[in-house]
C-alpha cells in the first residue's frame, strides 16, 4: 500500500482526474477556464524552459519570444492561408523550432551570463518585430483567430487543451529520463567533462534549443486559438521573466516542479488582481524566499518530508 501510495503515476492519474472535474467544480464559468487553460499553456512552457535551463544549464530569459512565434504563426496559417488546426498547429511548433535552431547554432558558443543577454535580445525584439511587421502581424491592431468549428465551444477546447498538455509533459519527462536528458545533464555540470566524455556538446545544446522551442510554440499556437486574438504585446519581457520565477520557485530540473510553479504563479495574480503591485511583490518575494532557503524549489518541500533531503526529481 505504501509503495502504492508513493507511486508518481497514482499522483499524475489524481491530478488528470481533477482537471477533468475541475469545469463542473467552477460551473463551466468562462473566467475560470481561462484561468486553467493559461495555467496548463504555462505548465507547458515552465517545462519547455526547465529542460533547456534547469536540465541542461542554458539560461534563456527571453523565452517568451517563443511564444509570440508560435501564436502568429497559428494566426497567419489559419487567417490568412486558411490552413486548418491539424496543420496550423503543429506548424506553429515547427517555425518556433526552425527560428530556435538560427538562434540556437550561435548561441551554443555561449555560456552564462553572456548566453541570458542574447536570448533577452530575442525575447525584446520578436515583439517589435510583429509591431511593426504589419502586412503579415497586422501591427498595432493584431490579428484575429478563429477557432474550427468542432473546437468552438470552450468546454471541449479546453479538454483539447488538457489533452495537449498531458501529452507534452509525458514527452518531455520521458526526453528527461532518456540518454538524452542524461547529456543534457552532463553538459551541465560541466561542457569540459562532457566533451572528455564524447558528447558533443554544441549538438545537444542545440538540440535543447530546438526541442523547448517546439512545445513552447505548441503552447503559443493554443494561446492563439484560445484567445482568438493575437497581438505584439501579449507577451513581453515580463513573461519571460515570470516563466523564469516558475521554474526557480517550483524547482529546476524538476518536470513537477515546473508544473508547481507554473501553477501557483499562474493562480497568485488571480487571487491579488485587485491590488496594484501586490502581484509582482508576491511573485519577487516568493523567488527571493526559495532561493534562500528551499534552493532545490517547493518540489523539495515533498521530498523533505519523505526524508530525502533536497533532491530534485526528473
Amino acid at each position: 500500500m505504501k509503495r502504492l501510495l508513493a507511486s508518481p503515476w497514482l499522483y499524475a492519474a489524481a491530478v488528470v482526474a481533477l482537471m477533468i472535474a475541475l469545469p463542473f467544480i467552477v460551473g463551466q464559468s468562462g473566467y475560470y477556464l481561462t484561468v486553467f487553460v493559461m495555467a496548463s499553456l504555462y505548465v507547458i512552457s515552465a517545462i519547455s524552459l526547465n529542460l533547456l535551463t534547469g536540465y541542461g544549464g542554458q539560461v534563456s530569459v527571453g523565452h517568451a519570444g517563443f511564444l509570440v512565434v508560435g501564436a502568429y504563426t497559428a494566426a497567419v496559417l489559419s487567417t490568412k492561408l486558411g490552413l486548418p488546426f491539424v496543420i496550423a498547429l503543429p506548424a506553429s511548433g515547427v517555425m518556433t523550432a526552425l527560428i530556435s535552431l538560427v538562434i540556437g547554432l550561435p548561441a551554443v558558443r555561449l555560456r552564462g551570463h553572456f548566453l541570458a543577454v542574447a536570448t533577452l535580445g530575442f525575447g525584446l525584439s520578436v515583439p517589435q518585430i510583429a509591431l511593426n511587421w504589419g502586412s503579415v502581424t497586422g501591427g498595432y491592431s493584431g490579428m484575429a483567430v478563429s477557432r474550427p468549428d468542432l473546437l468552438s465551444s470552450d468546454l471541449v477546447f479546453y479538454y483539447v487543451v488538457i489533452l495537449f498538455t498531458v501529452v507534452i509533459t509525458w514527452m518531455l519527462y520521458n526526453i528527461a529520463r532518456s540518454r538524452m536528458g542524461r547529456a543534457f545533464l552532463a553538459v551541465r555540470d560541466s561542457e569540459s567533462a562532457a566533451a572528455a566524455t564524447g558528447i558533443n556538446v554544441s549538438f545537444y545544446k542545440t538540440i535543447m534549443f530546438v526541442v523547448s522551442a517546439f512545445f513552447t510554440g505548441i503552447a503559443g499556437g493554443l494561446y492563439a486559438y484560445w484567445t482568438g486574438f493575437v497581438s505584439p504585446n501579449d507577451f513581453g519581457i515580463s513573461t519571460s521573466l515570470l516563466l523564469l520565477a516558475m521554474i526557480v520557485v517550483g524547482g529546476l530540473a524538476s518536470i513537477t516542479g515546473a508544473i508547481i510553479g507554473a501553477v501557483v504563479l499562474t493562480f497568485i495574480p488571480h487571487f491579488t488582481e485587485s491590488y496594484v503591485g501586490v502581484t509582482d511583490l508576491i511573485i519577487g518575494a516568493a523567488v527571493v524566499l526559495v532561493i534562500l532557503f528551499r534552493p532545490a524549489g517547493i518540489v523539495s518541500l515533498g521530498e523533505l518530508v519523505r526524508g530525502r533531503g533536497g533532491r530534485s526529481d526528473e
